[in-house]
């Protein structure tokens, strides 16, 4: 038997244990198809619960408050008062953090800011491109399990450094009839326009469409629960959108040299998000996977949330171990994690090598609880393998590009002849005619 085949010892609790090359053809494709089990229902639900909103507006969003938030609304809007009570209200000591976390994310994300650039493919041609900021943008902000303050700074932050004229933000009533006082907090200081206590797939529905008193936007960024990403996908024509966004995810590379407590905490800490949450380490070693293992074992009881840890361990957990680095990042590059850790020795080369995730943090020291909250590189980030196709949020989600092209008289002189030819090939003489009128400026 290979150093790295044969079952991890222990950590039970797992979905997934033992070396990668052993996996049946059935579990890989577990881990590697991470899409939700109940897609068909919710699709079905999600499309009723957008019919109603476009068809009764204000109505139905009411009638949805209380059905799912149990709450009577005179008001969906919440009045600029309210929110800079709840900034004011704030344990001074939440309120430094998020300033803290406000400041990065602003500052990281003005030096990623898209600039107007242009080239000349050839004497006399000028094309440009000039980044304009959307003029309107959506931020949802969940408010069911768990109120997400960072996420609210993560989206409206980067939309305000973008220049975007007004945002405004969807997040559902609590049973007072309010939303988070941490989210409104956070609305406030981001900078938010206006804030609406409306939460789940009929806020999507009411910022893509627009209601009576919920206007219409141009884009919609921020996590939420199924149903909210569904809405988002089903309304994709009607409205632009980030990355369709799931349940948490890490990857752990690691090695001999990683700390297996290290390692098993990051886990516990993604998992603790969701009992839907994906975490898998991936190990150099079959000794490198036990030790790992042993931590998770050890460290799962005392959590607070170890209901949740546990579920999400069995239902998508796995630490898997591997012989050499490239066969991990092989695995990683496939699996496209929302968040990869490389606590590895020559951490760079590992880096070097992946080319699917949302974001990296590299060696031990970088553990992705400061990017959810303190860096500033968005945490609002593609998941369910979609890191194959999408990046995670920044300035260049709340802009669009305009082209502009400049051609002088020589130009459009030397550019005529080969353009009518192109225009008659293609049966549309108009454009030839157009072209021709040129020709003669040689």
């Amino acid at each position: 038997m290979s150093a790295s085949t044969g079952p991890i010892v222990t950590a039970a609790i797992l979905r997934h244990t033992g070396a990668i090359t052993d996996l049946s053809a059935a579990d890989r494709r577990a881990l590697l198809d991470r899409s939700n089990p109940q897609e068909g229902a919710v699709a079905s639900a999600t499309a009723t619960l957008i019919r109603d909103v476009r068809e009764r507006g204000d109505a139905a969003l009411r009638d949805q408050c209380r059905r799912y938030d149990g709450v009577d609304l005179e008001s969906l809007e919440v009045t600029p008062t309210a929110r800079r009570d709840a900034l004011d209200a704030l344990d001074p000591t939440v309120r430094k953090a998020m300033e803290r976390s406000a400041a990065n994310i602003s500052n990281v994300h003005r030096a990623f800011m898209p600039i107007p650039i242009g080239t000349t493919p050839e004497p006399g041609i000028t094309i440009e491109r000039r980044p304009d900021p959307l003029a309107r943008v959506g931020v949802y902000a969940p408010g069911g399990r768990a109120a997400y303050p960072s996420s609210v700074l993560m989206g409206a932050i980067p939309a305000r450094v973008a220049g975007v004229r007004e945002v405004i933000l969807c997040s559902p009533a609590g049973r007072t009839g309010m939303c988070s006082l941490l989210v409104l907090a956070a609305a406030e200081l981001a900078g938010v326009d206006r804030v609406f206590a409306v939460g789940g797939a009929g806020a999507i529905a009411a910022m893509a469409l627009g209601t009576e008193s919920i206007p219409r936007v141009d884009k919609i960024v921020g996590p939420g629960n199924a149903y909210v990403a569904e809405a988002k996908l089903q309304l994709v024509g009607a409205v632009g959108i980030d990355s369709p966004a799931g349940p948490s995810e890490l990857l752990v590379i690691a090695d001999a040299s990683s700390s297996p407590d290290v390692v098993a905490t990051e886990m516990l800490a993604q998992a603790e998000h969701d009992p839907l949450a994906c975490v898998v380490a991936i190990c150099v070693g079959r000794e490198v996977a036990e030790r790992v293992a042993r931590c998770l074992d050890e460290q799962i009881g005392p959590m607070p949330r170890s209901d949740v840890i546990a579920a999400a361990l069995r239902g998508q957990g796995a630490v898997l171990s591997t012989t050499t680095m490239d066969e991990a990042v092989a695995f990683a590059n496939a699996y496209a994690a929302e968040h990869v850790l490389i606590a590895v020795t020559d951490a760079d080369e590992v880096v070097a090598m992946l080319r699917n995730a949302g974001t990296i943090f590299i060696g031990e020291f970088s553990s992705v609880a400061f990017g959810d909250y303190m860096t500033g590189a968005n945490h609002v980030l593609p998941t369910g393998g979609l890191a194959h196709r999408y990046s995670g949020l920044s300035t260049l989600d709340f802009v669009r590009w305009t082209t502009m092209q400049r051609i002088d008289r020589a130009a459009a002189a030397r550019l005529a002849p080969e353009t009518m030819v192109f225009a008659t090939s293609e049966g549309l003489p108009g454009h030839a005619l157009a072209a021709s009128q040129w020709e003669a400026a040689r």
